[in-house]
């Protein structure tokens, strides 16, 4: 099996409201703001092939739909679909990608799934030889949103992926469609059933496995943010998030599991270290993944 890092379309986003209650003085070392506040945001999926026999996309970035002037609001960069060029650029189309894995319904992880837009065209699902998966909790949350992250969702993309005959409800470690080659945990922290995607390495001797890769989504979105404090002003409980981060870096950290990032406009993948004060950081980053097998 080999892996890909596939860049999507990109975003500037509010520096402020991506690292939740930092101060500037602190995250714009991390991430240098424009003249707008706004720091660069990669959208970036993570494309493994075979996986359990088939070619399995993880999240498909925020992509082109938006029209124009939401495209502006948003801070979306190009408008044209990138992840459809960076797919062929590995040498697939989308038509290829046999399951999308999904960790939530946001536009900047889901809008992806979505044909570019056009004037009088009503959206259209690419990708139409794939199983889309998607979490049960939050496929809830899609469904019935909060005002608070209503305008997070894209209206009518749930129902656009029932109509496909092809969505797989995910309720527990895992799915009909990929088998045991990923294991599926749950976040709530920054949305209800936030889907993290293991990747298996390995099983050990003590019936774990171990050195495989897990998409973080939006529980770590970059390297920034693997510091414990660290959150977003878009998470929905920050405290519940830190403690899930937490127990999840203590896991990866132990068993040996990459983090794979989406919004890291330099990193795409990373070991998790612990320093001598139990401070999470990173180390061996890779700035893409390029036919890469998965113990490399």
């Amino acid at each position: 099996m080999k892996l890909w890092s596939i860049k999507g379309n990109t975003q500037k986003l509010d520096g402020g409201s991506m690292f939740g209650n930092a101060p500037k003085a602190m995250w714009e070392k991390w991430a240098p703001a424009d003249e707008s506040n706004r720091i660069e945001l990669a959208c970036r999926a993570l494309l493994a092939s075979p996986l359990n026999g088939k070619t399995v996309l993880f999240e498909t970035g925020i992509g082109a739909f938006f029209e124009p002037k939401l495209r502006e609001r948003y801070g979306v960069q190009e408008d044209r679909h990138v992840l459809v060029e960076s797919l062929r650029a590995a040498g697939f189309e989308h038509e290829d990608i046999d399951a999308v894995v999904l960790s939530h319904l946001h536009f900047d992880h889901a809008g992806g799934l979505l044909a570019p837009w056009a004037e009088g065209r009503a959206p259209e699902l690419l990708f139409p030889n794939a199983t889309y998966l998607v979490g049960a909790a939050h496929w809830e949350r899609a469904r019935h949103p909060h005002p608070r992250d209503r305008a997070s969702f894209i209206p009518g993309l749930p129902e656009l992926l029932e109509a496909s005959g092809r969505l797989e409800i995910v309720d527990g470690p895992h799915s009909r469609a990929l088998g045991d080659a990923v294991r599926f945990s749950f976040s709530d922290g920054h949305t209800p059933g936030l889907m993290l995607a293991e990747i298996a390495g390995p099983q050990a001797g003590d019936g774990q496995a171990h050195g495989g890769v897990v998409f973080c989504a939006d529980l770590i979105p970059g390297r920034s943010w693997v510091h414990l404090p660290i959150t977003m002003g878009y998470d929905r409980n920050a405290e519940l998030l830190i403690d899930e981060k937490r127990e999840f870096l203590e896991d990866k950290l132990a068993r040996g599991v990459r983090l794979f990032f989406t919004h890291d406009p330099d990193c795409a993948l990373a070991q998790v270290v612990r320093d001598a004060k139990g401070r999470f950081g990173t180390a061996a980053e890779l700035a893409e993944l390029m036919a890469c097998p998965l113990a490399a």
